[in-house]
């Protein structure tokens, strides 16, 4: 057996002092929030559209609630906050796309938008304030009440998805 040099002995002590003295931040979701940020108020998301759909604000809600909370370390609160993440429904439609040659539409598209305030209480430069919007398409043959549940999970998955990766993903 290799008897161990004390010029290997010191340069492995050294790089196993290096690797644990630093600490990494990482996560599979891309999320890179700060050690000192601890919890996150998701406020309630009112339907403010001129067209209300009357489950759209809770199920955005939760969504949000679900996203942060099981893809971060984040403690969700009722008041307070280290985050806070707040905002209203304010569009919801549907229009006519694709139009074919007899003046029909051939595809219909129900569209949300929702604007969007997050306050950082560390870091003001990481707040903001905007708007979201995405949209699905449908066949106009199909009647919007038959797909309507389907259309604002996916509209809704992507709304989140669009406010998590500006909230807490630095790209």
């Amino acid at each position: 057996m290799k008897k161990i040099t004390s010029k290997t002995f010191f340069l492995l002590a050294f790089t196993m002092l290096f690797i644990t003295g630093c600490k990494v931040n990482y996560s599979f979701t891309g999320a890179s929030i700060p050690v000192e940020v601890k919890t996150i108020n998701i406020q309630y998301f009112p339907n403010n559209a001129t067209l209300v759909e009357p489950t759209l604000s809770q199920k955005l809600t939760d969504a949000l609630k679900d996203k942060f909370t099981t893809e971060t370390s984040l403690v969700l609160v009722n008041d307070g906050g280290d985050l806070i993440l707040e905002g209203s429904i304010t569009s919801y439609k549907t229009s006519p796309v694709a139009i074919q040659g007899n003046d029909q539409a051939a595809l219909n598209r129900l569209t949300i938008t929702i604007d969007v305030t997050y306050v950082n209480t560390f870091d003001d430069a990481m707040s903001f304030e905007t708007s979201f919007s995405r949209y699905s398409d449908y066949s106009s043959g199909d009647n919007l009440s038959s797909v309507q549940d389907a259309l604002i999970e996916e509209i809704n998955m992507m709304l989140v998805e669009d406010v998590f990766n500006k909230a807490v993903v630095n790209w």
